[in-house]
């Protein structure tokens, strides 16, 4: 009995091999796939897909030279908290337990890209004033990274929304009780930013209860060149 079953074993490895030396001088390729696909009863086996590179705050492809890649996402209703990442470091976020209820700002040299300023600003509760001695000085090529949480606009007062016309905002003069935000732009831009989304809160459409959809946003922000002597 056990000279039988050796005998079979035996046999078994010369049949593999032989199968695989003719498969690879046959066919002129990989003999070992063959014999899977035998043992799989005629099935190729199934490939793994790559996944997707991803680049910088999750880009899926990366920035040009002198730009800056960044990803703004608003909070959820008044539960989860806005991200801002920019250059794969997060700069604002729950987990690092610096958001805001109403307005979360990063302000960043248009330069070279260094993190000057970080701070929120509660549009419910608290005194439009301090945004505005935040917005007023800013200086030339300021760039503005902005995303919202919970209510953004109730304390927002003309002056406040034309400093963010100014900086190139579309929505801001209309940016209303709980709508979501987010934005990007920059200190003497002469035309309107391309990085701004805006969410109405409406009953129709919210996606939350008494609240519109978070929002997200990336892209690439081009560095100012530096003015010449």
């Amino acid at each position: 009995m056990r000279l039988a079953v050796a005998l079979r074993t035996v046999a078994l490895v010369l049949f593999l091999g032989f199968t695989w030396l003719l498969a690879s001088s046959m066919l002129g390729g990989d003999g070992n796939s063959v014999i899977r696909k035998i043992f799989n009863g005629g099935q190729e086996e199934p490939t793994t897909e790559p996944r997707p590179r991803k680049f910088s705050c999750g880009l899926s492809a990366p920035c040009p030279p002198k730009h800056l890649a960044f990803r703004l996402v608003s909070g959820a209703a008044n539960v989860i908290g806005p991200k801002i990442c920019l250059e794969d470091k997060i700069l604002v976020s729950s987990a690092k337990n610096n958001v805001g209820r109403g307005l979360n700002i990063a302000l960043v040299n248009g330069l070279n890209g260094e993190v000057l300023e970080i701070k929120a600003f509660d549009m419910w509760a608290g005194e439009v004033s301090e945004l505005l001695k935040f917005l007023r000085p800013l200086h030339e090529g300021t760039l503005v990274f902005v995303a919202s949480f919970d209510d953004p606009a109730s304390k927002l007062n003309d002056e406040a929304r034309r400093l963010f016309d100014e900086l190139g905002s579309t929505a801001a003069k209309e940016l209303a009780f709980r709508d979501s935000w987010v934005f990007v732009g920059a200190k003497g831009i002469e035309n309107k930013s391309p990085f701004e989304q805006r969410m109405k809160n409406s009953k129709s459409s919210n996606k939350y209860e008494g609240w519109p959809e978070s929002l997200e946003m990336d892209g690439c922000v081009p560095l100012r060149a530096p003015l010449e002597n």
